[in-house]
């Protein structure tokens, strides 16, 4: 029985690591790419690891693309999106869970099943409305279409709802509002579901590339995903030089998941499982 169950840890852990392997080599491959000549990048059969080295790949990234320009816009649209994506969430999780109304579940439902439609349908649609309002080639149009998730509702959703309906009504009696009970009380009770929110949110925003390829034509508002462009051209792709400039993009997301996966984790199973 002991050798059983020794045998199905093995095999499970044997599992995990090769996933954890295969999720992990792209950013590897893409980390040792960067530090390898144009030669060597572009050998057949490949190499692993560099023979000599070398930051010229990062050096050049810097001075051929304004990093910095495409940082600050890439900040200045995670910092909109998740502020403003975190505020609707946290008022429609509430409606949905604590507010009585005709048709709320049904509703609700609706807006669950509508996470089938993948983004890709919606985007001649998206497109159209930043046109027609002026908005196009404009910092507002990277924030908009991102201002609201039914999949961060229904996970904020769950775990208002696991929250015993005894202490709304207690609260109504002793005179709170809606508004005091929900920013008072179910706010700061679930801040490790926000946080989730927050970063899952913010690593989506700053990573987002295919609208901001739509909507965005001048150098000047670009992100840094759509920055790396500027090491493409009509002779071909510099992929030792375009691996150095991923990095620069991925590296702070990376850095942010390290710091706060635990909350990740916590916050979905939380958001995920009670209600």
């Amino acid at each position: 029985m002991k050798n059983t169950e020794r045998n199905k840890k093995i095999i499970l852990y044997v599992i995990l690591a090769i996933g954890a392997f295969i999720m992990f080599f792209p950013f590897f491959w893409m980390i040792v790419t960067s530090l390898k000549t144009g030669f060597e990048a572009n050998k057949v059969p490949p190499t692993i690891f560099p023979a000599k080295p070398t930051l010229d790949n990062y050096v050049y990234a810097l001075k051929t693309a304004p990093f910095l320009k495409y940082f600050k816009n890439s900040l200045i649209v995670t910092i909109f999106c998740v502020t403003i994506t975190m505020f609707n969430t946290i008022l429609a999780a509430f409606a949905f869970s604590k507010m009585k109304f005709p048709g709320r579940d049904i509703i609700f439902a609706a807006l669950v099943a509508m996470m089938m439609i993948p983004f890709e349908m919606l985007i001649i649609t998206n497109y159209s409305t930043i046109v027609k309002f002026g908005l196009y080639d404009t910092i507002i149009a990277l924030i908009i279409p991102f201002t609201s998730s039914i999949f961060y509702t229904y996970i904020l959703r769950n775990f208002f709802m696991s929250v015993p309906d005894s202490l709304y009504h207690s609260a109504k009696i002793d005179g709170a509002s809606d508004w005091q009970f929900l920013w008072e009380i179910l706010v700061p009770i679930a801040k490790p579901s926000l946080v989730t929110i927050a970063l899952l949110n913010a690593i989506a925003c700053w990573n987002s590339f295919l609208w901001s390829i739509l909507v965005i034509n001048s150098t000047e508002n670009r992100t840094l995903p759509f920055g790396l462009f500027a090491f493409t051209n009509e002779t071909g792709i510099r992929y030792e030089r375009l691996m150095a400039g991923a990095t620069i993009v991925v590296l702070p997301m990376i850095i942010l998941f390290l710091f706060a996966r635990k909350s990740i984790v916590t916050g979905v199973s939380r958001g995920g499982l009670k209600g």
